[in-house]
C-alpha cells in the first residue's frame, strides 16, 4: 500500500497571542513542524506542543526560520552560509531540549518561510542548512520542497530527506511555489486542493499556475492549521488519501525516504 506523511506547521503562538488550532489538528496528522522561537513560538509553547504531539503519537520536527518575529519569518534576509548554519543549529538545539525532557526523539527538520524558499533555489544556503542538521544528528530527516536545491544538497552529503508537497499552494512551471502575494498563489477552494493532493500523491504530477502538467515527488503533504476551517480541511485530506489507497504514516516509517530523485 502506498504511504505518505501528513505534516503541519505548529507551535506558532507567542505569549498572549494564539495562532492556529494545534490541539484539534494534532490527532489527524503524522508529523508536526514546531516553531523554535525565531519566527514564532516561545519556550512555553514549544514545551506544550511537544507534549501534545507525544500524547497523540505524532512525530516532532524542528521548524527553524529567520529571526523575524515581526515578519513571521516570511521576509528575505541576506545571510552567509555560516550564519544560516548557526541559526539552524541554535533552533534545533532549543527544540531538542524539550524533546529530551519529554522522552521524544526529534525526527526531522523543515526550514520555515523565506529561509525555506531561498534555500530551495540557493545551493550554498541549502548546503549550510543540511550540514547544520547533519552535524547535530545524521539521522534527522530534512523535509523540503520536492525538486528543490535542499533536496540536492541533502543527497550530496547523505542526509536523509523527504520531498514535500503543499495542499493549498500553487506551483510555477519549474516546480517552485508561487510567491505569496502573486495572483493565484493560494488555492482557496477545498475541493480543488484535495483533488490536487490526491493527484500528486497517486500520479506524481500537478498542474502549474500556467496550466502545464509538471512532475512532482511526494513523500509528505503540508497542511496549514491556522485557518477557520483548518480542522475540517485536515480531516478531509486524510480521508481522501486513505480512500484512494494512500496510508498516512510518519516520515521515519516511509520506505523511500532518502532516495535520490
Amino acid at each position: 500500500m502506498q504511504s505518505i506523511d501528513l505534516n503541519c506547521d505548529l507551535g506558532e503562538s507567542f505569549g498572549a497571542y494564539t495562532m492556529g488550532r494545534d490541539g484539534e489538528v494534532i490527532p489527524f496528522i503524522s508529523s508536526a513542524n514546531v516553531a523554535c522561537g525565531f519566527h514564532a513560538g516561545d519556550p512555553l509553547v514549544m514545551a506544550q506542543t511537544v507534549q501534545s504531539c507525544k500524547r497523540s503519537g505524532v512525530a516532532v520536527g524542528a521548524h527553524p526560520g529567520f529571526p523575524d518575529l515581526m515578519g513571521f519569518g516570511r521576509r528575505n534576509i541576506a545571510v552567509s552560509p555560516t550564519e544560516a548554519k548557526a541559526y539552524i543549529q541554535y533552533q534545533i538545539g532549543a527544540l531538542q531540549a524539550f524533546c529530551t525532557v519529554q522522552g521524544v526523539k526529534l525526527a526531522h527538520v523543515k526550514p520555515h518561510g523565506a529561509l525555506y524558499n531561498m534555500a530551495g533555489k540557493d545551493i550554498a544556503l541549502a548546503r549550510a542548512i543540511c550540514e547544520g542538521i547533519a552535524e547535530i544528528d545524521k539521522s534527522l530527516i530534512l523535509l523540503a520542497l520536492s525538486g528543490s536545491k535542499m533536496i540536492d544538497a541533502a543527497a550530496e552529503i547523505g542526509l536523509p530527506y523527504a520531498r514535500e508537497i503543499f495542499a493549498d499552494r500553487a506551483y510555477e512551471d519549474d516546480g517552485s511555489l508561487v510567491m505569496r502575494g502573486k495572483p493565484g498563489a493560494m488555492i482557496h477552494d477545498e475541493d480543488t486542493a484535495i483533488a490536487r493532493v490526491v493527484r500528486m500523491a497517486t500520479q506524481g504530477t500537478v498542474e502549474s499556475v500556467t496550466g502545464k502538467t509538471i512532475p512532482i515527488a511526494a513523500d509528505s503533504v503540508c497542511v496549514h492549521g491556522d485557518g477557520e476551517k483548518a480542522l475540517l480541511f485536515v480531516q478531509r485530506i486524510r480521508s481522501a488519501l486513505e480512500k484512494n489507497g494512500v496510508a498516512v504514516q510518519p516520515l521515519a516509517q516511509l520506505s523511500k525516504i532518502g532516495e535520490k530523485q
